[in-house]
């Protein structure tokens, strides 16, 4: 088995979503008392939010690539940057080790591929729904084409992740305006919707039905890892 090396705290609610799934794929995979073998750095998250909002992503490609060097220190043999927004940084990532880096956009292209999307919507960060990065790879990977919702369901959105999710909090109404915004991106055309912040998957209600399908970055990017660790 290969190591998993994680770059996390990005925020630490979905840095433990991430091992669990990761432990739990391994156990499935392996039986007994099997478990992933895994290397964590995580970062202060309150440092991190604070330079993506003061656009200082040279000092933020810092950090992480601090992050990744300490983890092909640690005896990892291939990265996972557990968060949508911070692969902006990946050119720092992957200059600063020879590791691979398990990009988080290719698994949850291949999944949609699978399913026969064409057009998806994607919720994120005002980061990753405002620049290319994400859509970009999903595009060049799969040629499935990617659209945002208007500039108020970006702001909602982003307000929801910085001020509720990042800290554990799930609000009822962020849950009915989670909903919303579904119904709004299947009112425009899309056939799928990217959760494409690692935090967003807390919004989803248990058994609940959407409009159209999720397809959560988190668990597909941890999936996606367990698969090149038991290859």
């Amino acid at each position: 088995m290969k190591t998993i090396g994680l770059i996390g705290g990005i925020s630490w609610k979905s840095t433990a979503e991430y091992y669990r799934i990761l432990n739990q794929r391994v156990l499935e995979r392996l039986g007994g008392v099997h478990s992933a073998r895994i290397v964590l750095t995580s970062v202060d998250f309150d440092e991190i939010a604070r330079l993506q909002h003061a656009g200082e992503w040279d000092r933020l490609g810092e950090i992480m690539a601090a992050a990744a060097r300490s983890l092909d220190a640690a005896g990892a043999d291939f990265i996972l940057i557990c968060a949508n927004t911070m692969h902006l940084c990946l050119d720092a990532v992957e200059a600063a080790t020879a590791l691979p880096v398990l990009h988080i956009a290719d698994p949850t292209a291949a999944a949609m591929a699978a399913q026969g999307v064409r057009r998806a919507g994607l919720l994120g960060t005002a980061f990753t729904m405002d620049r290319p990065f994400l859509m970009d790879r999903i595009r060049d990977v799969s040629r499935i084409e990617c659209f945002v919702p208007d500039a108020r369901g970006r702001a909602d959105i982003h307000r929801i992740i910085f001020e509720e999710l990042v800290a554990g909090k799930v609000e009822a109404a962020s849950q009915a305006r989670f909903r919303s915004l579904i119904q709004d991106l299947a009112d425009e055309g899309a056939e799928a919707v990217i959760l494409g912040c690692t935090e967003l998957v807390l919004l989803v209600e248990p058994g609940a039905a959407y409009p159209l399908p999720l397809f959560d970055t988190t668990a597909l990017h941890a999936a996606a890892a367990v698969d090149r660790a038991l290859a």
